[in-house]
């Protein structure tokens, strides 16, 4: 009989199969006692790309599918770099793939959408940390390397500018991740190219060989298609902005004593004020995801609230308000002559409240902030703008801004 298994004798060293990067390894048993952990579970009802779906249907992946696809990346990445010649040890590999395994731990329902909105000040990066550190106490400090890493304290800089940079593992993943899921070809890029063309210089720093100047400049322009065609769609920025302002009126009308159904741990969120995070705030937090938002919507659509009803019923049933997108502000008067026929056709007096202009900016990449580097042939580094051989760069080194006015399709 079975009955008796010995638990520690459980095959941990698993492979699982994903649909962009194929068969992933967990070649070390930590990692997965961290992804069998509540916390990371929990990212399995956590979208990747917020209400993304409305617009590209197929956009249904979660944060779970993301975090394991950059793990894989790390590795290979890791594996790129042994092959130069640059020593790693068996612990900064386990603390590399831990720290990029548990970046977006802290990530709450809708990721980014309502990174604020439940947390007062309280990006996703800082309750990562706080949950790596929870972590790495009942793990009895096997994450302390993984979190040197993260902050980027650890001794050896090229392992946080695979985290954390921009060209980092993390975007590689979810550019092909989200390409794939979109259906949007133009994000698409050669992942193994460009981490193939990876490599650390004498001062430690990450950098790409220069004869992958062109994947990378691929990388660049393929990230800016992606924003300004998906993450920047102008449906996608209505979508997102919706759910911030449903959870804003929410978080208002509750503060003014009107009882709204909602799950019990928002219902929580909904009645804290400002204050710091403590350990209920954040047992609270880990309880929460993508399903207790849809379900108070869904009950919120039958609010008294004329507003508070009329977002979510335009998310719910997907009948959302109408988007006109422009590179310039729009006037004061056309907004006012929207906002006036918002009152007269719901018959109220804030129309104001549903009518909005929302600001998107990009910029592609950002020469100051940790610029990408390129090692020659001579050992020389220089700056990817720089390189005779680049032709996009310069073209991706300029903030572009889009102004959305949204209003309700009923005035059009």
């Amino acid at each position: 009989m079975l009955t008796n298994i010995n638990v520690s004798m459980q095959n941990k060293l698993k492979i699982i199969n994903d649909p962009v990067h194929g068969f992933i390894r967990i070649p070390h048993e930590i990692l997965f006692d961290v992804i069998q952990h509540p916390y990371f579970q929990r990212l399995r009802r956590i979208g990747q790309t917020g209400l993304l779906n409305l617009i590209f249907p197929g956009a249904m992946h979660t944060r779970f599918h993301h975090a394991l696809g950059a793990m894989h990346l790390m590795f290979t990445a890791l594996e790129t770099l042994r092959q130069k010649g640059i020593k790693i040890t068996e612990e900064e590999e386990k603390g590399a793939m831990l720290a990029i395994l548990l970046h977006d731990i802290g990530h709450g329902p809708f990721s980014h959408a309502l990174e604020n909105m439940l947390m007062d000040d309280w990006h996703h990066e800082k309750l990562s940390l706080l949950l790596m550190h929870k972590l790495n106490e009942e793990f009895e400090g096997q994450l302390s390397v993984a979190i040197e890493m993260f902050q980027g304290k650890y001794h050896r800089k090229f392992f946080n500018q695979l985290i954390s940079s921009q060209l980092d593992v993390d975007r590689l993943d979810y550019l092909n991740r989200d390409s794939f899921f979109t259906g949007v070809s133009e994000g698409n890029i050669n992942t193994q190219r460009i981490i193939s063309m990876m490599n650390v210089c004498s001062e430690g720093e990450l950098v790409i060989d220069a004869k992958g100047v062109y994947s990378i400049e691929n990388f660049l322009t393929a990230r800016m298609f992606m924003y300004w065609q998906v993450y920047y769609h102008k449906t996608s920025a209505l979508a997102e902005f919706l759910l911030v302002k449903i959870l804003q009126r929410a978080k208002y009308l509750v503060s003014h004593g009107m009882d709204l159904p909602a799950g019990e741990n928002l219902r929580y969120f909904l009645n804290r004020g400002k204050s710091s995070a403590t350990d209920e705030d954040i047992f609270r937090f880990t309880q929460l995801d993508d399903n207790d938002i849809i379900h108070a919507m869904k009950s919120w659509q039958d609010s008294e609230d004329f507003i508070l009803s009329y977002w979510c019923r335009c998310v719910i049933q997907r009948n959302l308000p109408k988007t006109i997108i422009s590179t310039y502000p729009f006037e004061k008067e056309f907004i006012e002559e929207k906002i006036k026929k918002t009152n007269e056709f719901f018959g109220i007096d804030n129309g104001s409240e549903l009518v909005h202009e929302i600001k998107r900016k990009l910029l592609p990449y950002d020469t100051e902030k940790q610029p990408i580097y390129l090692l020659k042939k001579n050992g020389e580094k220089i700056r990817l703008e720089e390189s005779q051989d680049q032709l996009l760069s310069g073209l991706v080194v300029h903030k572009t801004t889009r102004y959305i006015l949204t209003f309700p399709r009923e005035i059009y």
